[in-house]
């Protein structure tokens, strides 16, 4: 599993004109799901994500949690993190899982960052979606589970 981890001001997405989802200050997720990957993948990137310290104390450090923060989270799935681009001028996809595999990992991952006490708004599996957001540093992390 491959994350896009941004720290957001505010954010949200849009499916079709519609505002889906919003979030204020916390946290966006732009979850790739790859053919190998386990819900204990997403488990464990879930939980690394939530437990970062990337947003700052009173001293103005980065040494507070998203959980701790009490922040949200906006996840958005997003095969293209595993688009390869080494060879040609069109991105290859074979790395990514197909949408029948993926979703139940995605939607796994959404459940596990519920049991944790998130508040999560999300996109739309496989839909066309434009996502706003206003990137807070700016902080921006990859994270992966292998």
């Amino acid at each position: 599993m491959r994350v896009v981890l941004q720290r957001s001001r505010l954010a949200r997405v849009e499916v079709e004109g519609e505002m889906i989802g919003e979030i204020e200050a916390g946290l966006v997720l732009l979850i790739g799901v790859a053919k190998e990957d386990t819900v204990q993948d997403a488990q464990y990137v879930m939980e690394k994500c939530v437990n970062l310290r990337v947003f700052e104390d009173e001293a103005g450090k980065m040494n507070r949690s998203l959980l701790e923060t009490g922040g949200q989270v906006l996840a958005i799935s997003q095969f293209t993190l595993y688009g390869d681009t080494r060879k040609g001028r069109r991105p290859g996809f074979d790395q990514a899982a197909r949408p029948d595999v993926a979703e139940p990992i995605y939607e796994a991952s959404l459940a596990h960052l519920a049991s944790l006490g998130v508040r999560v708004e999300t996109g739309r599996f496989g839909a066309h979606m434009c996502v706003s957001l206003e990137n807070d540093g700016p902080v921006t992390l990859i994270l992966e589970s292998k």
